[in-house]
């Protein structure tokens, strides 16, 4: 199991300050969707001038037509990121065609998508799509499998199910990982490093329990030393 580190923080300072804190171990980094609407490419390069084993997960969660998407996922691929990620709702034909874009990089990104986000609660969720989260995380798992994705986010709950659908080797990353006495915050469906393991996640998304921290560097080498075991 890996560890993803969130660069959450409100300003590029702030994240490059956590990154440099970090700077020796090989270790993932999510860049989301406010960091990167703010900071651009230059934090990605900053990042990987920090460090250039830093693997960059650029957490985007593209949905739109096709076509779209397919440009979207080359210029992301451009940008020098190790993975990135799209709605599993956006359908198969959509999936598909990112894969068949990436197709002729040498060394093409990982490419997951997302099934439930972690902040739904059952009735929220059913609300809107008129499924049970795993039934429906279940369906859109097995379509990023088939439409050849690399693997998906979804909660730690779901990723032995997903892996039982698909294939072992099915990438399965997991946001909402409570370190001990943390908070939720906006996460509904959270769970603990021990349960990430069992569940057999590859990637662990942790964000606030380590930034929020007096010591960051602790907490990771803390998480890596646990996981690592």
């Amino acid at each position: 199991m890996e560890l993803c580190v969130a660069l959450d923080l409100p300003t590029a300072q702030s994240n490059l300050k956590l990154v440099k804190s970090l700077k020796d171990h090989d270790i993932w980094l999510k860049v989301g969707l406010r960091s990167f609407i703010r900071d651009g490419e230059a934090l990605l390069k900053e990042i990987k001038a920090i460090n250039p084993k830093f693997k960059l997960f650029l957490d985007l969660k593209i949905y739109d037509i096709p076509n779209t998407m397919a440009d979207a996922a080359e210029s992301m691929a451009n940008l020098g990121v190790d993975m990135f990620n799209v709605h599993a709702s956006s359908g198969k034909i959509a999936m598909s065609g990112v894969m068949k874009r990436l197709a002729h990089l040498e060394h093409p990104p990982l490419v997951l998508a997302v099934t439930a986000l972690t902040s739904f609660d059952e009735k929220n969720f059913y609300s809107i799509y008129n499924e049970t989260i795993e039934e429906k995380a279940e369906k859109f798992a097995k379509d990023a499998y088939e439409s050849g994705l690399n693997g998906v986010v979804c909660s730690v709950f779901e990723s032995r199910m997903i892996k039982s659908k698909t294939d072992p080797n099915f990438i399965t990353l997991t946001p909402g990982i409570k370190i001990d006495h943390d908070r939720q915050d906006d996460q509904k469906r959270v769970a603990t490093l021990e349960l990430a393991q069992s569940e057999q996640s590859n990637i662990i998304v942790v964000g606030r329990p380590i930034y929020n921290s007096n010591d960051p560097l602790g907490v990771v080498e803390n998480i890596l030393k646990r996981i690592q075991a």
